[in-house]
C-alpha cells in the first residue's frame, strides 16, 4: 500500500505542461504532418494525375486542426514542403477564407512562383481587409511589384492605416523615388486642406525617399493640441 501511495505521490507531482511545451509539440505535429503528407501526396499524384492532392484540405483545416495561434505557421509549412504550384496557389486563394488568404499571401515568397503570383497580391491591394493589405506588402510584393502599383501599395498602407513597417524593404525601394515623394507630399496636402492631421507614418515613409545625405522635402505641420 505504501508502494502504490508514493507511486500516486509522484504522479501527481509531476509539473503540468507548460504552453511552451503545448506549442511546441503543435509545431513538431505540424511538421511531421506536413512532410509526411506532402510524400503521400507525390506518390498518389504519381499513381493518378487527376487526384486532389489531401495538403490542400490539410490546409483549409489547419485552424481547427492546429488552432489560429499556429495557423499561419502550419498552412506555410505545407506550402512549402508540397512545392504548391501557382494553379494549387491561386486555388487556396481564391477559394479560401480570410486567414487562408493572408496564409498563401505571408508565403509567396518561399515559393518558386516567380512573379506569377502577383495577381493576387494585386487583388489583396484592392481589398479593404487590412490583414490582407499587411499581408500583400511582404517580401512578395518588394522583389516582384512594379515601381507605380508598389507606390499606391504604399499610399494603400497609409489610407487603411496599415503600419509602414509592414511594408517589406521600404527604406530600399523608397530611397530616392521621387515620384513617391510626390504622392505622399499630395496626401499629406490634402490632409491638411480636409483639417484632417497627417500620420506619423506618412513623415517617416516620406523621410526615407531622400536621397543619401539629403534632408526630406517638409510636410504639412502637425495638427494643433490643446497643449499647443
Amino acid at each position: 500500500m505504501a508502494r502504490r501511495g508514493t507511486r500516486g505521490s509522484r504522479r501527481r507531482c509531476r509539473a503540468p505542461p507548460t504552453a511552451a511545451d503545448d506549442a511546441a509539440r503543435s509545431e513538431a505535429a505540424a511538421d511531421g504532418a506536413a512532410r509526411s503528407g506532402a510524400a503521400a501526396d507525390a506518390s498518389r499524384t504519381a499513381a493518378s494525375p487527376y487526384a486532389s492532392p489531401s495538403w490542400e484540405l490539410r490546409y483549409a483545416a489547419a485552424g481547427r486542426h492546429c488552432g489560429q495561434r499556429h495557423a499561419d505557421s502550419v498552412r506555410s509549412l505545407l506550402l512549402v514542403e508540397a512545392h504548391a504550384p501557382l494553379a494549387s496557389v491561386t486555388r487556396l486563394y481564391d477559394q479560401g477564407t480570410a486567414a487562408e488568404r493572408r496564409a498563401v499571401l505571408l508565403t509567396l515568397h518561399l515559393l518558386d512562383l516567380g512573379d506569377t503570383a502577383l495577381p493576387l497580391v494585386e487583388d489583396a491591394l484592392r481589398a479593404n481587409d487590412t490583414r490582407l493589405v499587411a499581408a500583400a506588402v511582404g517580401p512578395y510584393a518588394a522583389d516582384h511589384l512594379a515601381p507605380h502599383a508598389w507606390r499606391h501599395a504604399v499610399l494603400k498602407c497609409l489610407f487603411t492605416e496599415v503600419p509602414v513597417a509592414a511594408v517589406a524593404r521600404l527604406a530600399d525601394r523608397a530611397r530616392g523615388d521621387t515620384e513617391l515623394a510626390r504622392m505622399l507630399t499630395d496626401f499629406a496636402a490634402e490632409r491638411t486642406a480636409a483639417g484632417r492631421p497627417v500620420p506619423e507614418d506618412l513623415r517617416t515613409a516620406l523621410a526615407l525617399t531622400a536621397p543619401a545625405g539629403h534632408p526630406a522635402p517638409p510636410t504639412a505641420a502637425p495638427a494643433p493640441t490643446e497643449e499647443s
